[in-house]
């Protein structure tokens, strides 16, 4: 597989939040999830942001408050996904739109990447399609994903299932 290259991280309820749409200027990031970032980078790993956030094709948001947001904390590059469920878009997850630009504009080997979130219909399914290694986190929806939603993703299983963030990155530097 070689060296693992960059890891795509979810946010609402991964690197922080309830799960549920909150605005960048009102989100709290869970405990050590700066510190997960900065061990990431610190190892090497590009970091990306890999988010649908539907609520700014709505006008309650501006892409351009998650993209600094997504800056403050550290990160890369920002993917973000405006759309709605209806707009048939490449780019929602589960669709791997975003993967595929960032491999395209980074030189990235998806197989060489993983995804970190907690939705297992979203965020798996899409680490899934592109090849990349899938951890999900049991914070937000993740507990649910594994449990009453599993039959939406039935025939995926994640590499690896962490308590949260700091487990995840902690994992993904031991492996």
């Amino acid at each position: 597989m070689g060296e693992m290259q960059a890891v795509f991280i979810d946010r609402d309820g991964t690197l922080g939040g309830t799960g549920h749409f909150i605005h960048p200027r009102d989100f709290t990031l869970y405990p050590r999830a700066l510190e997960a970032i900065a061990l990431l980078k610190g190892s090497g790993l590009r970091i990306f942001a890999f988010t649908n956030q539907h609520r700014i094709a709505r006008g309650e948001a501006a892409i351009e408050e998650f993209e600094e947001q997504f800056r403050t904390y550290g990160f890369d590059q920002a993917y973000i996904c405006p759309h709605s469920s209806e707009a048939g878009c490449a780019c929602r997850k589960p669709g791997i739109g975003m993967l595929l630009q960032a491999a395209a504009e980074h030189g990235l080997d998806l197989a060489r990447c993983a995804v970190i979130g907690d939705v297992g219909d979203t965020d798996m399914i899409a680490a899934h399609r592109a090849g990349a290694l899938k951890i999900l986190v049991r914070t937000g929806w993740g507990e649910g994903s594994l449990t009453e939603f599993k039959h939406r993703w039935p025939d995926i299983e994640p590499d690896y299932i962490a308590a949260e963030i700091w487990e995840a990155a902690r994992y993904l530097i031991n492996r």
